[in-house]
């Protein structure tokens, strides 16, 4: 009944939420005269305040249309380049013409980044893509609302989102390289186990976990302990609801964002409390420029979907109370899931001094895992001074983080350009025939 409730909520404010947005409009109007009074100003931003406290937040727009390569502009354009009713695979497209103006001439390593599916939507991400698309080609996993799927389109679990990795590891073309940004470094390190156990031509050339919970026995952080200490059945009591009309999910039972948006705020309240009092301080006082900076922070903080029940209940399950992955016990459609199998796929940990989502060594035990790795395919890296966030976005990401993984997948992409020459020398030797294909990413 909560989601109902919630539901509720939102449509019985929304006649109080007109009434501001007129108020709003109203008292900063050039043609008021009393607009530039003290009494106006309060109103004004009083009103502008409630009418975004209680408005709707849907997916916000990537508002990537181009990006700065070697002090020139290049154009980006987003396409989908494949779908299921649970996610759709966007590639930022650059233009060719202006690349070559900025000195590209060079096919580029493809880089799919795995977003997190943990209650934000991938524009989270931002910071991250824009940072990518200086030297790669970029692809981003973009996770379906689980309210907006009908139930007829069945389930999504933790092993469906192992195979939607793979597949579109595979859309890539051979050897793409994957980033996972936090909650999917898990499934992202099976699906690549997978593959490498298959000799998948698909097979990721590099792989890179950002503030992951591969192992989250290390350094438990107040998230950890929360999912640890609680038995299974009480999120599956307290956390899952219906979801109501007239949404297209109508009737399928979810782990509804607003819950999850709940539990962030609440492990900072004051935090955000003290940000919204600065931000009808800056209203009132004409600080345009600091309202707006707090208005993009929060209109993409504010946006959340909803997941599966499925899809959550599995991830606390297997993730966070049973620890499969790194206890070698995780199995997939009926296989089991074996990181030692991975030869020849690079590995770059990163991790935040500060992190509160994710402690140190959670993210490091990969290294454990991947046992058969040499140890010039690895790399670990802690930042100094950040936390969870900063690992993936901010000054500190594109200036000491960002380098480094760029590095990284470079030094493993020459390593995969080596080896197919190799190959071709013997296959020669023994044929008398070679046959080389680029390498190129499928759009």
């Amino acid at each position: 009944m909560l989601y109902t409730f919630y539901e509720a909520g939102y449509y019985a404010a929304s006649p109080l939420r007109w009434a501001a947005l007129a108020a709003r409009d109203f008292w900063s109007s050039p043609l008021n005269p009393a607009a530039d009074s003290e009494i106006a100003k309060r109103i004004y931003a009083t009103s502008d305040l409630f009418a975004n406290l209680t408005r709707r937040y849907g997916r916000p727009e990537w508002m990537i249309d181009q990006v700065k390569i070697n002090g020139r502009d290049v154009r980006v354009r987003t396409q989908e380049v494949w779908s299921t009713p649970w996610c759709k695979l966007t590639h930022f497209a650059r233009d060719m013409s202006d690349l070559r103006r900025a000195g590209k001439t060079e096919l580029e390593p493809a880089v799919l980044i795995a977003a997190p599916l943990s209650g934000h939507y991938a524009t989270l991400l931002r910071g991250t893509v824009e940072a990518f698309l200086q030297d790669h080609e970029v692809f981003i996993t973009e996770w379906t609302n689980a309210r907006d799927v009908p139930i007829v389109e069945g389930r999504f679990d933790f092993h469906d989102y192992i195979d939607h990795i793979r597949e579109m590891l595979r859309q890539l073309g051979p050897r793409p390289h994957v980033v996972a940004v936090c909650q999917p470094g898990p499934p992202v390190l099976a699906a690549a186990a997978l593959m490498a156990e298959d000799e998948e031509e698909c097979r990721p050339a590099s792989m890179t976990f950002m503030g992951s919970p591969i192992d989250a026995r290390l350094s438990p952080t107040v998230t950890n302990k929360l999912a640890e200490d609680r038995p299974f059945g009480w999120f599956e009591s307290n956390m899952i609801y219906n979801v109501p009309p007239p949404h297209l999910g109508a009737g399928r039972r979810v782990y509804p964002g607003f819950v999850q948006l709940a539990s962030f705020m609440s492990m900072n309240l004051e935090k955000h409390q003290e940000a919204h009092r600065k931000y009808l301080a800056q209203l009132m006082a004409g600080d345009g420029d600091s309202a707006e900076k707090h208005l993009e922070f929060y209109d993409e903080y504010l946006s959340v979907l909803d997941l599966t029940e499925e899809f959550y209940l599995q991830t606390i399950d297997v993730v966070f109370q049973r620890y499969l992955l790194p206890k070698g016990e995780l199995e997939h459609r009926g296989r089991k899931v074996r990181p030692e199998r991975i030869a020849d796929i690079g590995l770059l940990t990163v991790e935040g001094e500060n992190d509160d989502i994710s402690g140190i060594g959670q993210t490091q035990a990969a290294h454990r895992l991947c046992l058969g790795l040499p140890d010039e395919l690895k790399e670990d890296y802690i930042q100094p001074l950040v936390g969870h966030y900063g690992v993936f976005n901010g000054k500190r990401f594109r200036e000491e983080i960002y380098p480094r993984v760029r590095d990284f997948v470079r030094r493993m992409e020459k390593s995969q350009q080596r080896k197919p020459a190799a190959v071709a020398a013997k296959a020669s030797e023994q044929d008398g025939v070679v046959q080389m294909r680029p390498r190129s990413a499928k759009t």
